[in-house]
């Protein structure tokens, strides 16, 4: 036996709408089910589907390059040649010149802190006999933590190629260690420009193409480390991308903290540099953040949930079977893009139920 609709309902309709993803029911008229013509039937029915739901916000970003950081002259000198804004820089080549001598990118972690000389032992040292073996100056070459006779021999190698004076030694502000090649994000020094120790001679960046975006403060929960985004780039192009990190925000002279609200976040994306090949770093990319996804739930539009009165209460859906309907109870879930995930015993794709409008 049917049980009645109009013991489960709340004595009326109610209407269910989505803002922000939580689902509000305005309360009911209290003048009975809904009906045509008073045979207990709905206004309009809609179909309960099997499908995924995505709640995501979509907010504006730009193709920038991630690891920002500032090199600066170790020592005081004229720039000569001035570095050389948006060229990638590798191993072994010149980032810029001071007093006409070229100052040489290396690959390493370890900074750049001293001169280095036969007799010096470090892991610096070992750092700068890995790259001249790489560079093609390893004959006669052990590769180990003390700067030897053989280190000396293969660094005036070097610098004879350089054409610079092959004393055998690397002196303060020679070379600059960088994990990998670089790309030169700006030319903080000018040519001519005088410049003291520690003087920004001009910003580097990872030559990995990311994109930045601003969240609001109240969307902490989408800046975690690896949440999944889709990128929509300039041209159209859409890839799939995470969340590395979130950065402090540049000021207008490409400083950091520039005051500006919101918490900004690196994407990273799918495919490296070929992802971003080509595309207009000038223009907006669109980043979509998944905060939440639920695959293969049923679902039904926000409109055909009702909330049902008694002792109970709860949430229920009125199943429309040819010229009948019976209230069944539901739980929901979350809510996206206009539709509320539903479950019950007996619910089932398919399934006829009653909305309020259409």
């Amino acid at each position: 036996m049917k049980r009645s609709t109009t013991a489960l309902l709340a004595l009326g309709t109610v209407t269910a709408a989505v803002t922000g993803g939580v689902l509000f029911l305005g309360a009911g008229d209290g003048t009975g089910s809904p009906g045509r013509g008073g045979d207990g039937l709905p206004p309009a029915t809609a179909t309960v589907v099997r499908t995924d739901l995505v709640l995501a916000r979509t907010v504006d970003g730009r193709i920038d390059f991630a690891q920002r950081r500032a090199v600066k002259a170790a020592v005081e000198g004229t720039v000569t040649v001035a570095a050389a804004e948006g060229r990638t820089v590798r191993r072994g080549e010149a980032l810029y010149e001071l007093n006409d001598k070229p100052v040489t990118l290396l690959y390493g972690p370890v900074p750049a802190f001293r001169e280095m000389k036969k007799g010096h032992r470090g892991s610096d040292v070992l750092q700068l006999e890995r790259n001249l073996r790489d560079l093609g100056y390893g004959a006669g070459l052990y590769v180990d933590t003390e700067y030897g006779e053989d280190t000396e021999s293969a660094v005036k190698r070097w610098q004879k190629h350089l054409n610079r004076e092959t004393t055998g030694r690397i002196g303060r502000g020679d070379v600059v260690f960088q994990p990998g090649e670089v790309k030169v994000v700006s030319a903080d020094a000018a040519l001519a420009d005088q410049v003291g120790p520690d003087a920004p001679v001009l910003t580097i960046a990872s030559t990995r193409p990311v994109v930045r975006a601003v969240l609001e403060q109240t969307d902490g929960a989408l800046t975690a480390r690896g949440t999944k985004v889709e990128v929509t780039l300039p041209s159209g192009k859409t890839v799939p991308g995470k969340v590395a990190g979130t950065v402090r925000p540049e000021g207008e002279d490409g400083t950091e903290g520039g005051g500006q609200e919101g918490i900004t976040v690196e994407v990273v994306l799918a495919g490296g540099s070929r992802a971003a090949s080509g595309e207009d770093a000038e223009a907006a990319a669109s980043v979509t953040f998944v905060s939440e996804a639920r695959e293969g739930v049923l679902a039904v539009p926000v409109e055909a949930v009702v909330a049902l009165r008694g002792e109970n209460g709860g949430y229920g859906l009125q199943v429309v079977q040819g010229g009948t309907s019976e209230m069944i109870r539901v739980e929901t879930g979350m809510t996206a893009d206009g539709r509320i995930e539903v479950s019950g015993a007996g619910l089932r794709a398919g399934m006829k139920v009653g909305v309020a409008k259409q």
